[in-house]
């Protein structure tokens, strides 16, 4: 509000009014009308980018200090500088490198928030979802759906390290979290490695299998190698000004995000091509798989090289330049903005 010409008289009067209402719990919309209704979003949220081989030392210094069963999840969390102490990487989600070394397990549980892994650094590790392993190998998208039980080990000789995404801030924010651990250290094996990519990910699914609109997949490993070989294939032609070749992870039994929480995309970026500055409501964290180049997030610039990890705010333009050809995987609350109307981009 404009106060600068009021009579001090009035000003003072106003101040007593706040401060008699202000004891019962309430105060004026007028004087945060602005803050709360903006023109357009004005996040909080600092655009960041952590360089990978420079963290790496720290990562695996973790190792030594605690071992994955007494910490449960040994994992080091990405804090967004403008949201330190608040273990998120934007507003709505939360982002973290985790270690597992060769021999130990992570113990099952299970909880009500949603997550990812991506596997950006060793051989050997594995994941198990609700009775099925399947091994973590390089640039896997991996997923533990909300309220199934899942652990990690390392049957290899060399430590394994993946980035985690999880809604956390989201179902935080909604009081609706739960937690449970389970009994057993490793879910006892209740089906082979591969089964649900077969019953579920190969354009079919068991003939009484009738999923609602928002139930997450059961496709709970999307491979890297088949990633790369569908960007691969559809890089001819011009690419998008604004993404290059770019696809979105899909639930293929209904063709919905594979997380209600949390979307999951890939794209690839030929040697030499510069995007167009694009901008949208969806705060999103992107890892360079392979490749490299040059990213702008609204006013800052940044060279990325494989494994590091950037996060680029609500609204904020952002423009990639590939120096050789490119694959980066990103992940953000898009699902929840467009179930909800808010969704929108701006290609500039």
């Amino acid at each position: 509000m404009h106060t600068a010409k009021l009579p001090p008289e009035r000003l003072r009067r106003r101040a007593d009014y706040y401060d008699r209402i202000g004891s019962r719990h309430m105060t004026p919309l007028w004087e945060v009308l602005a803050a709360l209704v903006p023109p357009e979003p004005r996040s909080s949220v600092s655009a960041h980018l952590w360089r990978y081989a420079e963290l790496r030392d720290e990562v695996m210094e973790s190792g030594g200090l605690i071992s994955a069963e007494e910490a449960e999840r040994r994992v080091l969390i990405l804090e967004n500088p403008s949201l330190r102490g608040q273990s998120c990487i934007t507003q709505s989600l939360y982002a973290g490198l985790q270690l597992i070394l060769p021999g130990e397990v992570a113990p099952a549980h299970r909880h009500t928030q949603s997550a990812l892994r991506l596997v950006l650094d060793g051989e050997g590790g594995y994941t198990a979802v609700d009775g099925e392993r399947t091994p973590m190998r390089r640039g896997d998208f991996i997923i533990t759906p909300a309220w199934t039980w899942h652990d990690h080990g390392n049957l290899g000789d060399q430590p394994v390290v993946w980035l985690d995404g999880l809604d956390i801030p989201i179902v935080r924010f909604l009081d609706a979290g739960f937690a449970e651990r389970s009994d057993q250290r490793s879910q006892v094996p209740l089906r082979p490695e591969g089964d649900a990519l077969a019953r579920y990910g190969a354009n079919m699914v068991p003939l009484d299998y009738q999923p609602k609109p928002a139930d997450p997949t059961r496709v709970f490993v999307y491979p890297f190698e088949r990633t790369k070989a569908a960007l691969v294939g559809i890089s001819h032609g011009a690419p998008d000004g604004y993404h290059g070749f770019k696809l979105r992870y899909v639930n293929p039994a209904t063709g919905a995000s594979p997380m209600p929480t949390i979307g999951a995309f890939a794209q690839r970026l030929p040697a030499g091509f510069e995007t167009k500055p694009v901008r949208s409501t969806d705060g999103t964290v992107h890892v360079c798989l392979e490749g490299g180049g040059e990213v702008r997030v609204g006013e800052q610039t940044w060279r990325f090289q494989e494994n590091d990890v950037f996060v680029v705010p609500s609204w904020h333009a952002l423009q990639m330049r590939a120096d050789r050809d490119s694959l980066l995987f990103s992940f953000s609350d898009r699902p929840v903005q467009q179930a909800l109307g808010l969704w929108r981009e701006d290609r500039q």
